[in-house]
């Protein structure tokens, strides 16, 4: 920068000294490019031009392309030196000034330039020298273009004094406009923009090490990494060089050099290290790719195509987003003669957020909250759970799993579940060289093994004392296996549990089951309004319950088609409020003897007057008001005494050997640790070399379930309360 100010003087004393051959030199600027004339002859013939572009006739006898320019001084004059030709003026120099700049005070100019005339400057005053005992004085910004020769508080404005209280200008363009010169920030400053911005380009996780991904664009971020480096090294010059001035422009400077970038770089490193030093809102902004907008940059526009393509339903294509804009309103919208491209209506599904994936499943939402649930799920299950951990063993840090004071007899509740393994289930991710063919693998899932059995935190898997026996069933499942499990099956597994608690006698035992329909089975003669007639039946349409037909070997017989053979039976009768017998069927004598009655008699019987009583409101239950029980023939008998008193079979099987039975609410999110330790056994078995033999998968069932650890069985209790 000083350098130019000196070649400037410079220039002007040898236009003075020794004549040069003439030469003519055009500088072609366009509107608001100002040029500063380092010196002056005589200016006596000046007058204003009228023309667009004017021409000033210098009499400069200086070497070829010394014709000085300097940015943001603008020049002051649009002036025509007449009188003057080539032959009379040799060294003549033709500059193209800014155009339709009027001239001030132009009687006020000297006729004459004084032999030191070299040390006027042409800024904006035309009659203004430096003391002849004064050096020039340099004005700096921290910008290399910005030089002043004269002082800047000598140059007066032709436009008036810079108010400072005028709202219309802030402080920073003052200092620019004055030329002010800026202290850069201080060490503590720097510091503290330095380490704000490690923070946003390499945030830390919230929890443990590492970091996560910077949410700035790629352009942005190569930005700020540039201001953070330029930081850095301002920062270590200080420390180093803390009263060398320069440190801020060196520290640029070296910046650039790294990265391989221009001057004007390290001006925008300087402009943008100072704005987010005072605002860290301030990040350069990037506007690359801004210049054109997509129709679908719309809000209104998107807001329409998403509430078109909900009104679709859950499968939706590209191709509905172009029938919603090939109508003539959108094309009168939009400003097309068609509608638009297959491929731009995708590109507008991923600019709303849409993406072509796998959907993945979610949580199973079938009636968690349905009223039925809520109530048995509060008003039931939890507070008898409460009351039974109240007594049960819990890991406390002074005493370790040990009963709570106070009590004699604890509780142990069982959990009973079942899971399936088969025979192909192996692991399918991994390490696999790139260059790796694929393997051949086994289709299907291979054969299945279902496994039953109970586990509680106090003991683990259910085990007699001599660990010889188990309740654990391992069944095959399917048609042609094995069969199903069925509720007898459940039965006959909860006798060999419970002989097996019986030789815990010091304790109270509780088994918990899924609500699952097969656990949850009556007695096929058990009372239910489900689906009763409201009149009397017909003897080809008698109403009976519909039950599976049962072999010799206990086991359920299927037809030639597969299915299940059924067979009707009578439903048992019911009872009154006295505990006396009421039949449900015309007794022997009756012209209708055998045919079932109807709720509609039946209700009479019971007292009640069902003259205005439809037989069911709506479809279902769920159509009855909420909070009723008399609505409706089916409504009134779901909620008398006998009916209600219904219990499973296996419920009723575990009040008889003193063992309570009771059921996790429906749609559970899986309360029963025992899911866990299904968990643990699968992914010890997936590790296992394949196998297709059954024996080999039995084995290996049984081994990978042995396997869980009782610490980690505890670990995965779930607190119910």
């Amino acid at each position: 920068m000083y350098s130019n100010a000196r070649k400037t003087k410079k220039i002007a004393a040898n236009a003075m000294e020794s004549p040069h051959k003439t030469k003519t030199t055009r500088i072609e600027g366009g509107k608001g490019a100002p040029i500063i004339f380092a010196s002056h002859l005589p200016l006596a013939n000046v007058v204003q031009c009228d023309k667009p572009n004017a021409d000033i006739c210098v009499h400069l006898d200086v070497p070829n392309d010394d014709i000085i320019t300097a940015d943001r001084r603008e020049a002051r004059h649009a002036a025509t030196v007449e009188g003057v030709d080539d032959e009379d003026a040799p060294g003549l120099e033709r500059c193209n000034c800014q155009r339709d700049r009027p001239v001030y005070n132009t009687e006020s100019l000297p006729e004459n330039v004084a032999e030191e005339d070299y040390r006027t400057i042409f800024n904006g005053a035309y009659d203004e020298e430096l003391p002849d005992d004064e050096e020039p004085e340099y004005t700096f910004d921290g910008d290399e273009d910005d030089e002043v020769v004269q002082p800047f508080d000598e140059i007066r404005d032709p436009n008036g004094e810079i108010d400072l209280n005028d709202d219309g200008i802030e402080e920073a363009a003052f200092n620019k406009k004055q030329g002010t010169y800026v202290f850069p920030p201080s060490q503590a400053e720097a510091e503290a923009a330095f380490n704000d911005l490690k923070m946003i380009l390499k945030p830390p996780r919230k929890k443990g090490k590492g970091y996560r991904r910077c949410e700035l664009d790629e352009v942005t971020r190569m930005r700020m990494e540039g201001v953070k480096m330029f930081l850095g090294t301002y920062i270590l010059f200080e420390k180093t060089c803390p009263n060398r001035a320069g440190n801020w422009m060196q520290a640029s400077v070296e910046t650039i050099q790294v990265h391989g970038e221009t001057t004007h770089h390290a001006r925008n490193l300087r402009e943008w290290a100072r704005s987010f030093i005072n605002d860290r809102e301030e990040i350069p902004a990037n506007r690359f790719g801004n210049g054109g907008k997509s129709a679908i940059d719309d809000e209104d526009l998107a807001q329409e195509i998403h509430l078109h393509l909900q009104s679709i339903g859950k499968y939706i294509k590209a191709e509905h987003i172009v029938q919603f804009c090939n109508t003539p309103e959108m094309l009168t919208r939009l400003k097309r003669t068609r509608t638009i491209s297959l491929a731009t209506a995708r590109r507008w599904l991923a600019r709303m957020g849409y993406r072509w994936k796998h959907n993945h499943k979610g949580q199973y939402a079938d009636g968690h909250e349905r009223g039925d649930v809520v109530d048995y799920r509060q008003k039931v299950f939890l507070p008898k759970m409460a009351e039974y951990e109240a007594r049960t063993r819990r890991w406390t840090e002074e005493h370790g799993w040990d009963i709570p004071l106070g009590i004699v007899c604890a509780i142990v509740i069982w959990y009973h579940d079942e899971s399936i393994y088969y025979a192909h289930d192996r692991r399918q991710s991994g390490w696999y060289h790139i260059d790796a063919s694929p393997v051949p693998y086994t289709k299907g899932e291979g054969v299945s093994l279902m496994v039953a059995d109970f586990i509680s935190a106090d003991y683990g898997w259910l085990r007699s004392l001599d660990g010889k026996r188990s309740a654990r069933v391992i069944f095959k499942p399917g048609k042609g296996q094995e069969g199903y499990f069925t509720n007898e099956d459940i039965i006959a597994q909860a006798e060999a549990a419970m002989q097996i608690l019986a030789e815990r006698s010091g304790e109270d035992h509780i088994l918990i089951y899924d609500n699952a329909t097969t656990h949850l089975k009556r007695a096929d003669e058990a009372l239910s309004a489900s689906k009763m007639p409201k009149f009397p039946s017909k003897p080809e349409t008698n109403f009976g319950v519909h039950v599976n037909v049962v072999g010799t070997d206990g086991r359920p017989v299927y037809g030639p088609d597969g299915k299940l053979l059924k067979q009707k039976i009578p439903m048992r009768n019911g009872r009154f409020r006295d505990g006396s017998e009421q039949e449900f069927y015309f007794p022997a004598g009756n012209p209708q003897a055998g045919l079932f009655k109807g709720m509609a008699r039946i209700l009479t019987e019971r007292g009640y007057d069902i003259s205005q009583k439809k037989a069911q409101c709506g479809k279902s239950f769920s159509n009855c008001p909420e909070g009723a029980k008399d609505c409706c023939c089916r409504r009134m008998l779901y909620n008398e005494p006998d009916f209600v008193e219904e219990e499973p079979l296996l419920q009723t099987y575990g009040k008889s050997r003193g063992c309570p039975v009771h059921f996790l609410p429906k749609f559970h999110c899986e309360l029963s640790f025992l899911e866990q330790c299904w968990g643990y056994s699968k992914r010890s078995y997936r590790m296992l070399p394949p196998s297709s033999k059954e024996d080999v998968l039995e084995k290996n069932v049984v081994d990978c379930l042995d396997a869980v650890p009782l610490i980690t069985m505890r670990r995965r209790v779930p607190n119910l309360i």
